[in-house]
C-alpha cells in the first residue's frame, strides 16, 4: 500500500507543468500531491482525448502518462504526441512483462515504470528526464558554434536540443538526442550498452529489459527514414558506434 504524505511547504512553481494523463482519479491525485510538494504545476487528464486535446493549448515539461486507458490508450497518446513533440513521456502501467515495456518505449516513451510504483521512484524519474531533456540547454544563450555538430547533411544542436538533416527537423526524445550526440560526439569508437546507459540515464546500468537496445533501434529509424544512410552501426558482442 502507498502510503500519501502531505507537502509540508509548497515550494514555488516551475515555469512549465506537468501533465498527469491516468483514468484512475485517486492515482492522479496521489501523484500530483509529489509533484506539487517538488514545486511542480500540475495538469490532469482522466482520458487520452482531454489529454490530446490539452497539449493542443498547453506546453508542459513532461507527461507522466498511463497505458491501460479506456477509448484511446497512452500507446495510442503518445504515438499522436511523438507526430509532432520530443517532451518527455514517462509512461505507467500495471503490466510487468518485458513486451510490455518495450512496446511502450517502441512507441516513443522515454522511460517506464510499473504500478503500484514508489512515489519516491517516480518523482526521481521525474527529475532526470527533465534534467536529460533540458540541462543542455543552459548553454543555448552562450558560444553557439561549440554547440553546433555538422557530419555531412547531420547537424545535431546541443544548445537547442535539435537534431535536422538537410534541413529537416528531425523529432528525438531526450534519451535518443543523448544516444545520438554521445556517439558522434567519438564517431569511431564503439560504447558497450552498459556505458550508454550509465552516461545518457546518468544512473547505474541494471535494467531489467532491452532498453538502450530499443532507444538505438528507434533512433536508427528515425534517422535513416530522413537521410536514407546509416549512421549508427552494431559491433556484435561489443555495442554501438557513431561512423560518418
Amino acid at each position: 500500500m502507498i502510503t500519501v504524505q502531505e507537502p509540508k511547504g509548497r515550494l514555488p512553481k516551475l515555469n512549465e507543468p506537468i501533465l498527469i494523463v491516468d483514468d484512475d482519479q485517486a492515482i492522479a491525485g496521489l501523484i500530483e500531491i509529489y509533484l506539487i510538494n517538488e514545486g511542480y504545476e500540475v495538469l490532469k487528464a482522466y482520458n487520452g482525448m482531454d489529454a490530446l486535446e490539452l497539449l493542443k493549448r498547453k506546453e508542459v515539461r513532461l507527461v507522466i502518462l498511463d497505458i491501460m486507458m479506456p477509448g484511446i490508450d497512452g500507446l495510442e497518446v503518445c504515438r499522436q504526441i511523438r507526430t509532432s513533440r520530443s517532451v518527455p513521456i514517462l509512461m505507467l502501467s500495471a503490466k510487468t512483462e518485458d513486451m510490455d515495456k518495450i512496446m511502450g518505449l517502441m512507441t516513443g516513451a522515454d522511460d517506464y515504470l510499473t504500478k503500484p510504483f514508489n512515489p519516491l521512484e517516480l518523482l526521481a524519474r521525474v527529475r532526470s528526464l527533465i534534467r536529460r531533456a533540458y540541462g543542455l540547454n543552459v548553454k543555448a544563450n552562450q558560444a553557439r558554434s561549440s554547440d553546433l555538430m555538422t557530419i555531412g547533411p547531420l547537424e545535431i544542436d546541443k544548445g537547442t536540443h535539435t537534431v535536422a538533416i538537410d534541413g529537416n527537423p528531425v523529432h528525438l526524445t531526450s534519451i535518443e538526442f543523448g544516444i545520438l550526440y554521445m556517439l558522434a560526439s567519438q564517431p569511431g569508437r564503439v560504447f558497450s550498452a552498459e556505458a550508454i546507459y550509465e552516461r545518457v540515464w546518468n544512473e547505474p546500468y541494471s535494467p531489467t529489459f532491452t532498453t538502450v537496445m530499443v532507444h538505438i533501434s528507434k533512433l536508427r529509424d528515425k534517422l535513416e527514414k530522413d537521410s536514407g544512410q546509416k549512421w549508427i552501426h552494431t559491433v556484435w558482442g561489443v555495442g554501438y558506434k557513431f561512423e560518418k
